[in-house]
């Protein structure tokens, strides 16, 4: 099993490397299209290989699809909580609810009752 992750990182590696050397050119982002941006007066720019652009956009991609999918999820979580804590507060009722009634039975049918 170790070596098909060895294998499939691998091919992972081949293929980032493959798109990093067909992909070296510069480009020049803008942060807003020119219309824009000279209405405001704002003229940010910086200047990248392509495969960067790529991998970070891939990159942000995941990032926003993690924090989706976790925000998607949270009704689950708390229903989880919930009942485990309703889960843990019946136990703890059942235990007080079998002290109580050992306290009314004779010691030697509670001591049968614990081991059994």
């Amino acid at each position: 099993m170790r070596y098909i992750r060895y294998a499939f990182w691998a091919v992972v590696g081949i293929g980032l490397i493959s798109v990093a050397i067909a992909n070296r050119g510069i480009v020049t982002l803008h942060l807003f299209p020119e219309a824009i941006s000279d209405l405001l007066g704002l003229n940010h720019n910086i200047s990248l290989p392509l495969f960067i652009v790529i991998l970070m956009s891939v990159a942000v991609g995941l990032l926003i699809g993690f924090v989706w999918e976790w925000l998607r999820e949270h009704k689950f979580r708390s229903e989880k909580n919930r009942t485990q804590k309703e889960l843990k507060n019946t136990k703890r009722e059942i235990r007080r609810m079998k002290g109580s009634q050992k306290e009314h039975k004779d010691e030697v049918l509670a001591l049968l009752d614990e081991t059994g």
